[in-house]
């Protein structure tokens, strides 16, 4: 059996029909021979890290595809600040927040442009203006980390507990800042939700009336006039994945999330570039994949080019970032299909639609285990609709890892203690018995 696994992740793959592509998904109607090989030589179901239906962002679902219960989650807020290296105490609270064109009306605002353009300079600008807050016992801090974006970073008497400001929609107003419900009466909640409110209000105004705005103004451009936020949150104690599954682990990705999120679980991270040919990214990866294999156990592989397709809304672009991924994946993978030590699993993390309003959607995406003593069923085609019919069923969150453990024979018989914390793998990290 195998001792190593490889997670081939292809972010947001999964999708809906649509009439363009003769009532097909993209991942349906594209060319994908080196996927569907990997298909036909192991055993395919389908996989959603939460509740069927469940719209799950990239970080929750990567959370329980790693083996983590939900109430572990730290935010996406203090994973991205993990990410992008901010030094956060035990009570910082993380906010994602990032600058946008709105529009007032009727003592409200309305998102206009959530993702205008800006110059090096005008970004300069509108990062001094963000510059540092101080009231009723919070300090909030702007860090930049890209573009138009940053994290707040909120310390002193404060909670991750409050609402979203951020509707995502153009033409949706801007979500008022309050505590979640189960927090209403928290008096830390409270006080961020005030704090923070009061904050991007400072930024709006000054915005408004800034000479950045009436520049563009002059030029024909929308006016970048305020700051939108999401995904508080703030780090948790957790036990390390190699702790937890015995298994050391490498994540290798672009995205400062995934950084983050590798730094809270213990798990070692190389950063990669994408660049607009990501089937050439697919294979330097899986090259680096095979590479690490004396050091790691586990390697995850990410791209995030099918989820960035679908987000701009069209189906036929979706799919030929997946035939690109596919060349890629045809270039580099034999060497780990030839090594009869290595588990391969080629998965989604969720679905993203090509057509609609939603960002993410609930459908679950395919799953393939590909190794030695791996089922073999009769599926062909790597996809949705005949990954259905496969040997696995339908897997669901941390059933991922438990699976990755017994295809590698690791699985713990339920029952046995060889160590005082129940852990999933065996043998366990046990003391041995002394005579002493």
């Amino acid at each position: 059996m195998s001792k190593k696994c490889v997670l081939i992740l292809l972010d947001g793959l999964g999708d809906r029909s649509y009439a363009e592509l003769a009532h097909r998904t993209p991942l349906q109607a594209a060319r994908t021979p080196f996927m569907d090989k990997i298909a036909a030589s192991g055993a395919n179901g389908l996989y959603h890290a939460g509740l069927l239906g469940q719209a799950l962002p990239s970080e929750n679902a990567h959370f329980a595809m790693f083996g983590y219960d939900t109430d572990e989650f730290p935010g996406r807020g203090a994973l991205e600040a993990l990410g992008a290296g901010i030094d956060l105490t035990a009570d910082d609270v993380a906010v994602l927040a990032h600058f946008a064109g709105l529009r007032e009306e009727n003592n409200g605002l309305f998102l206009v442009n959530d993702k205008p353009k800006a110059s090096l300079d005008e970004v300069k600008l509108l990062i001094e203006t963000a510059g540092e807050y101080s009231r009723d016992g919070v300090k909030i801090r702007f860090v930049h980390t890209q573009g138009l974006q940053g994290i707040l970073v909120l310390r002193g008497k404060t909670a991750p507990f409050i609402t979203d400001t951020d509707p995502f929609i153009h033409g949706f107003k801007v979500v008022d800042l309050k505590p979640w419900s189960d927090y209403k009466s928290d008096p830390a909640a409270q006080n961020t939700a005030r704090v923070l409110k009061t904050y991007l209000l400072n930024i709006y105004h000054t915005l408004k009336k800034h000479p950045l705005n009436d520049a563009r103004l002059r030029r024909g451009l929308e006016p970048i006039n305020g700051m939108v936020t999401q995904r508080a949150g703030r780090l948790k104690p957790i036990v390390s994945f190699t702790e937890r599954f015995g298994m050391r682990g490498l994540s290798i990705a672009s995205g400062i999330v995934y950084q983050g999120l590798s730094a809270f679980i213990g798990m070692d991270f190389r950063k990669v570039s994408d660049t607009k040919d990501p089937g050439k990214d697919m294979a330097q990866r899986l090259s680096m994949a095979c590479k690490a294999l004396d050091d790691y156990d586990f390697i995850h592989i990410h791209t995030k080019a099918p989820d960035e397709a679908a987000h701009t809304k069209d189906p036929l672009a979706k799919k030929k970032a997946i035939e690109s991924l596919d060349s890629g994946i045809g270039r580099a993978v034999d060497p780990l299909m030839d090594n009869p030590e290595v588990l391969i699993i080629l998965a989604a993390d969720h679905s993203t639609p090509s057509s609609g309003p939603l960002i993410h959607s609930g459908e679950p995406v395919p799953l393939t285990f590909c190794g030695p003593g791996i089922r073999r069923d009769g599926v062909r085609r790597f996809d949705e609709i005949n990954a259905a019919q496969g040997a696995l069923g339908t897997v669901r969150g941390r059933e991922m890892m438990y699976l990755i453990l017994n295809h590698l024979d690791r699985a713990k018989l339920r029952g046995l203690m060889d160590t005082p914390v129940d852990q999933p793998f065996w043998p366990g990290n046990y003391d041995p018995f002394t005579l002493k």
